[in-house]
């Protein structure tokens, strides 16, 4: 009879062990979930969105919409490559003086080319009778035509400019 007693009571206070393991055991996983829950109503938007198939429709809409701005950027983006291959960028300035002594550095030549170094030279010869004005064509950094020392000058200011 003591055996049985002694075996009672080992079955009762192993049986208390594992009730309190699982009591233990669900109170965490109880935890566990209502974190969960609340991550949950984050995603969900605090209920605005019910489901989760809502939640991959919205997902959807806003990468079309995003996939949209961007093929548009990037014609955007083309168009403008396209069009600066025709603008002028690069810049050469000489002002001098064409008379000794005579006035000041009113004269002077300007260089406008693009990136292929092709452009125009524009000289202005500031007189004592008034002002003349020439222009010279820029074919890949050489032009057809003599240019003074100034021209040459300005050319290659512009020509040293990298893009």
């Amino acid at each position: 009879m003591l055996t049985q007693t002694i075996l009672f009571l080992l079955g009762c206070s192993l049986a208390l062990i594992v009730f309190l393991f699982l009591a233990s055991l669900n109170i965490v996983l109880l935890l566990r979930m209502n974190k969960n829950d609340k991550k949950i109503n984050e995603l969900l938007e605090n209920g605005d969105i019910k489901d989760l198939k809502g939640i991959l429709l919205s997902q959807k809409k806003k990468d079309e919409k995003l996939e949209e701005k961007i093929k548009e950027a990037i014609g955007k983006i083309t168009n403008l490559e396209t069009a600066s291959l025709c603008a002028f960028q690069k810049l050469g300035v000489v002002r001098f003086n064409p008379f000794n002594n005579l006035g000041g550095n009113q004269s002077f030549v300007i260089a406008l080319l693009d990136n292929k170094n092709t452009g125009f030279l524009i000289s202005s010869l500031f007189v004592k009778d008034g002002n003349r004005v020439y222009a010279k064509l820029i074919n890949q950094g050489k032009s057809d035509y003599p240019l003074s020392k100034e021209e040459i000058e300005a050319l290659s200011r512009a020509i040293k400019i990298k893009r």
